[in-house]
């Protein structure tokens, strides 16, 4: 397929565009890890994931804007996206949806507070009081049949 030098402009502007995406996916797995600890096999299950949507992403837009051709000016455009992408838009990117998703957490955990509070106040107080009570007591108890105990034996050792 013979292609003019507008055409590849486009083309070239069409994938710059593909490497802001992959850039901004980029940063959406980054956001997440930054406001959810999570294990090293989720990690490496959403390290999977991106670069899953990242081959997708591409194949699709060769296919839709190239005709399916790989060409060597499609990977540097999409490597310029990329940089210019992390140099310009990344922190910005980050520091909002960081705030708005702890927000969203901390509005979270207040819910759950308001919802779960009147419970614990209701059957885990009195339920830790009692298990407080049976444990002095318990220890009471063992420290009455240690003394016991000892002053047999001592009284034993007399005679």
């Amino acid at each position: 397929m013979e292609v003019n030098s507008a055409e590849q402009a486009y083309i070239f502007f069409i994938f710059i565009i593909n490497g802001f995406l992959i850039g901004f996916l980029f940063d959406l797995f980054r956001i997440l890890r930054k406001s959810f600890k999570t294990s090293d096999f989720v990690t490496y299950i959403e390290d999977i994931c991106f670069w899953i949507l990242t081959g997708l992403l591409i194949l699709y837009s060769i296919f839709k804007f190239n005709s399916g051709e790989i060409r060597f000016y499609i990977l540097i455009a999409i490597l310029i996206g990329v940089i210019v992408y992390m140099l310009t838009l990344s922190k910005f990117v980050i520091e909002i949806f960081v705030t708005i998703l702890n927000s969203i957490k901390k509005v979270i955990m207040k819910i759950t507070h308001i919802i779960f509070y009147p419970i614990k106040k209701l059957f885990f107080n009195p339920i830790h009081f009692i298990f407080v009570n049976v444990k002095k007591s318990i220890a009471k108890l063992i420290k009455k049949i240690e003394k016991t105990s000892f002053t047999t034996k001592k009284a034993k050792k007399q005679i």
